[in-house]
């Protein structure tokens, strides 16, 4: 058994193979263009997505199945007639819907989305930029009075085109603040709430599919990225979760089969994955909107040049030093879901350097990705240990600090790619597979040597107090 996994993530598609055995190899890789037509509005061209998506299936040579994993939130709208897009696909990351998610909150409207669907009122999620679509897409509302509109989640579009198919998975539509947690199937208040027609919308699927044949191969799975990277790293028990430094920081922490209650710990409910027709495996989950991002921004403002050189610092940590960095250069997600916040260095002085400023930067982001755990470990048995993955997880010292942050061991992936190798081996659950090949060891562990004391804690949390509301 040989199966091809794509993953379909915010910056490229990477496309791998895994076979029973377990061997994991790379076959292509694509990047894409990012697209900024106004202040905090992001888009990608979502034929140049399908285009990449294909080119990964004909470089992988023979195999038995595909499984796909997609960004998650990122919505394309296409007419059904002529499969073709009629405006660019809106990236997760995109915050155009901001006045109508607070016009929402204000109206009381959140209490019926986290009793619903788990989820807060934020343009993060799909349903509103599905409304944005049909009011201000020219020819949407005409497409839909001749039922050829389609808008979904960019997974549907990518079988819709491949396969023929017009489906999403539970993961996927989870994250849509449309699908009803307690009966997997989208729900007519929330429809109602947020103007969205049934009509133009997939049919809800199984993790597992099936989702169709692409020349003459099942895609066996489909599924949201950061799900594929839960099921990558392991995670199987409540309390087990991981977190993935891409783009932004996202964590997930497994619930177990019954769906978690509604909190108020800024955690959004969502489902892990529904196999083989069994009950689904519900998750909480907490993102940060900057990680990576951060990073990359500054090194293209001139802060360093090569990544080598933010893998240690000489000098005591920047926060025990009065130098904090608040990662909310998009906002600021989970527990705190405030658009208006923005980054912000506090502490910085005449002798402050570059340096000093990056440690800071990997320091905020280990810091919020803290708060998320910090609200999760309120709801789950969490698991002592921390399984991480991204490109930041292999930096030496954000891991070193993360782990003090945390007050865990943080084991590090020894596969830097485990949302593809989680999308592999769902495939192979979705073929049959009882066995599933074992999972790499971890490449390094970290343990807390110097926990943050709760002084230190507290200057980050007036740091990101001062950081909240800036852009109102």
């Amino acid at each position: 058994m040989k199966v091809l996994a794509i993953d379909q993530g915010t910056t490229g598609s990477k496309a791998f193979t895994l076979d029973e055995a377990g061997h994991f190899a790379k076959v292509a890789g694509f990047e894409h263009a990012q697209h900024y037509p106004q202040a905090g509005w992001v888009e990608h061209d979502a034929e140049e997505l399908l285009a990449h998506v294909t080119a990964c299936i004909a470089a992988a040579g023979p195999v038995d199945a595909i499984g796909i994993d997609n960004q998650g939130e990122t919505l394309v709208a296409w007419d059904a007639g002529t499969g073709k897009p009629i405006h660019r696909a809106i990236v997760w990351q995109d915050d155009r819907t901001k006045d109508v998610t607070e016009r929402l909150k204000a109206e009381g409207a959140e209490d019926l989305t986290l009793a619903r669907a788990g989820l807060p009122l934020d343009p993060y999620f799909s349903a509103s930029k599905m409304r944005w679509i049909i009011d201000h897409v020219d020819g949407a509302k005409a497409l839909l009075q001749q039922g050829r509109l389609r808008i979904a989640t960019s997974d549907a579009f990518f079988l819709d085109r491949l396969t023929g198919e017009y489906a999403t998975d539970v993961t996927t539509a989870s994250r849509t603040s449309l699908m009803s947690l307690d009966t997997l199937a989208w729900d007519d208040d929330l429809l109602k709430l947020f103007g969205v027609p049934r009509e133009v919308l997939p049919e809800i699927r199984d993790t597992t599919g099936p989702f169709g044949v692409h020349e003459r191969l099942p895609v066996t799975a489909s599924l949201v990225d950061q799900q594929a990277a839960l099921f990558g790293h392991g995670c199987a028990r409540a309390g087990d979760a991981k977190i993935t430094f891409g783009t932004g920081a996202f964590a997930l922490g497994i619930a177990g089969a019954a769906r978690p209650p509604r909190n108020a710990s800024g955690l959004a409910a969502t489902v892990a994955w529904r196999v083989g027709g069994k009950g689904a495996d519900f998750a909480l989950d907490g993102a940060v909107y900057n990680a990576a991002s951060a990073i990359n921004w500054g090194r293209g403002i001139g802060l360093f040049s090569q990544y080598d050189e933010i893998n240690s610092f000489d000098r005591p940590s920047a926060l025990s030093r009065g130098l904090c960095f608040v990662p909310a250069l998009s906002g600021l997600a989970c527990p705190h879901w405030d658009r208006n916040a923005a980054g912000l260095w506090i502490g910085l002085g005449l002798d402050t350097t570059k340096a000093d400023m990056m440690q800071a930067m990997l320091e905020g982001i280990a810091l919020r990705a803290a708060e998320v755990m910090q609200a999760m470990a309120g709801m789950l048995p969490l698991a002592a240990t921390i399984s991480i993955d991204g490109g930041l997880a292999n930096n030496p010292y954000f891991a070193g600090f993360l782990a003090n942050a945390l007050n865990r061991t943080v084991t590090v992936a020894s596969s830097t790619e485990l949302t593809a190798l989680g999308t592999a081996r769902m495939a192979m659950r979705g073929l049959g597979a009882g066995d599933l090949p074992p999972l790499p060891s971890p490449q390094r562990i970290h343990r807390p040597d110097h926990p943050l004391t709760d002084d230190l804690r507290g200057r980050f949390a007036e740091a990101v107090t001062r950081a909240r509301n800036w852009r109102s």
